[in-house]
């Protein structure tokens, strides 16, 4: 297996986050984990500890421009803040746009007690996001950074004649997101839209085809839109990224981002956060 091959596996597949909701989850080891998506535990734990090594060089490289620096410093964070990123696999990416912030948050903001944590799993819709977002409520935080809606304009099989989750039915789930938060906690929101892909790569890549996955950007665009239309602070990675993304923000599969593209996105939500009221 080449090392693209093993990366992949380790940046979508993340066994770890996908069984976190089981009860026995401090009971499985990573040599499981390795099995779990075939890669010898020993590559497994090392690939992996490479990646998160380059996450927080990528939170090094932009803290070094006073510019990102400035904005890390404006971000609205009271005295022990509690954030949390909520999303899909490009949140629960090892080396996301979350894995980066809260390596910039660490650096940059350690004296303010802030606690950051990632609630992402891998191929989830809103759908899905309506069970899980109750454990995120629990845990009454003070910020809430949600990246989700991808895979609700997911599509499979070569001739589809739907995506997973309808328009009409992604945006009933985003409301009662919001529903759901704003009147169980005191939490701050700020949302990102999907961004775009490369339709011809993700319909011809090794690891996604084998399961028909397809994605069209006039479905993802309609995603976006429900996301953009919000009166919460919204980050519009569709746009900002562009469509589709430049190759150096994307992964062969045409879907997942790079380290170049987490690091973009990292610092689009820096941007955009840092000007919430």
């Amino acid at each position: 297996m080449s090392t693209e091959q093993i990366r992949w596996l380790l940046k979508v597949m993340q066994p770890e986050r996908t069984l976190a909701s089981l009860p026995g989850r401090a009971g499985i080891s990573p040599e499981i984990h390795a099995a779990l998506i075939g890669l010898p535990p020993k590559v497994y734990s090392a690939e992996l500890n490479l990646m998160k090594k380059e996450a927080r060089e990528a939170a090094g490289e932009l803290l070094a421009d006073p510019s990102c620096a400035s904005l890390v410093d404006r971000l609205y964070l009271p005295r022990g803040a509690k954030v949390v990123a909520f999303g899909d696999s490009l949140t629960s990416d090892p080396q996301s746009w979350a894995v980066i912030l809260g390596e910039l948050l660490a650096a940059r903001r350690a004296a303010d007690g802030v606690s950051f944590s990632i609630s992402a799993v891998a191929a989830e819709t809103t759908t899905h996001g309506l069970v899980r977002i109750g454990e995120v409520i629990g845990q009454q935080p003070d910020m809430i950074l949600f990246l989700i809606g991808t895979n609700d304009a997911r599509t499979q099989g070569p001739h589809p004649t739907k995506t997973l989750v309808h328009h009409e039915e992604t945006a009933r789930n985003v409301a009662e997101l919001r529903q759901r938060v704003s009147r169980e906690t005191e939490a701050r929101c700020v949302w990102i839209t999907p961004p775009a892909v490369n339709e011809e790569q993700v319909a011809g890549h090794w690891g996604l085809a084998r399961f028909g996955v397809r994605f069209r950007n006039e479905n993802l665009a309609r995603a976006a839109g429900i996301i953009r239309d919000f009166d919460d602070t919204v980050i519009d990675a569709f746009s900002n990224l562009g469509t589709p993304p430049r190759s150096d923000l994307l992964m062969g599969d045409g879907l997942h981002l790079t380290l170049a593209g987490q690091k973009q996105l990292a610092l689009e939500v820096i941007k955009g956060w840092s000007t919430a009221k």
